[in-house]
């Protein structure tokens, strides 16, 4: 849940920050310096003893029921029952046509899951064993094919104002995308790498799932995403708590010496 606090403070996951950064975007150079910040403090905790847990291969069946839940979700959108309420007006209403985004989504789950591709997991990586990372390497190409296809279309505005999606209140997207680099080598994985571990079976990823669809809900029913206007204090409030959990989980999680 504190994943999508970040994100929704900074507007944007780590995948969406690299392409503000591919089209000009500025302001999401203090997400960048954040999301390594994060990914830093994340290998640091690991490296003193923090265990947040370990994955048991072959102990309970948990892992089918997320796919399952999606398609009975992909059921609900086509079939339309009565006691859904889709949204009429406003962004949730604005979306690409359900054949397209299906396609396009079933392309890139397929080539992410056979890649590995992750945004955090190359920086941890870069961090472990420096530029020798195949990952770090996916990520520069990740940038520079979006940056091409910005300035062929058009689209490659430079600049800290005026940006789409973005806020000027850059310690705030910082630590945004600080608390999401920390948590996500504490889980193995960015949001997006998550949900393809969840669509392989990965029981522990599927509940990461879970709580990015809770937090995804509280964020905006509390008014806790960040617009362009800037960061609300709720927003705030719930960042700085974030970073309590997770300081508290690390030192709950730690193991310790005899």
């Amino acid at each position: 849940m504190f994943l999508i606090v970040g994100c929704a403070i900074f507007i944007g996951c780590p995948i969406k920050l690299f392409l503000r950064l591919a089209a000009g975007d500025l302001t999401a150079v203090a997400g960048v310096m954040g999301l390594v910040a994060g990914v830093w403090a994340g290998l640091r905790g690991l490296a003193n003893g923090v265990e947040p847990g370990h994955p048991s291969p072959g102990v309970g069946h948990g892992g089918p029921l997320i796919p399952a839940f999606f398609l009975l979700l992909l059921v609900f959108l086509l079939v339309r029952p009565g006691f859904i309420i889709f949204s009429g007006q406003g962004s949730a209403a604005q979306h690409a046509p359900v054949p397209l985004a299906l396609g396009t989504g079933a392309l890139l789950g397929a080539m992410a899951q056979r890649s590995r591709f992750c945004i955090t997991g190359s920086i941890r990586d870069a961090f472990i064993m420096g530029r020798r990372t195949p990952g770090l390497w996916g990520v520069v190409a990740f940038l520079v094919a979006a940056v091409a296809a910005n300035v062929a279309s058009g689209r490659f505005n430079p600049g800290l104002h005026g940006q789409p999606g973005a806020h000027p209140e850059h310690l705030w997207s910082f630590l945004g995308m600080g608390l999401v680099g920390w948590i996500s080598v504490l889980i193995g994985g960015c949001p997006f790498r998550q949900l393809i571990k969840a669509g392989e079976g990965d029981a522990d990823a599927g509940l990461v799932v879970v709580g990015m669809l809770m937090g995804g809900a509280l964020v905006q029913s509390w008014g806790i995403a960040a617009t362009a206007a800037g960061v609300s204090l709720a927003g705030k409030a719930a960042l700085l708590a974030g970073f309590a959990a997770v300081l508290a989980a690390c030192l709950f999680c730690r193991a310790r010496t005899a």
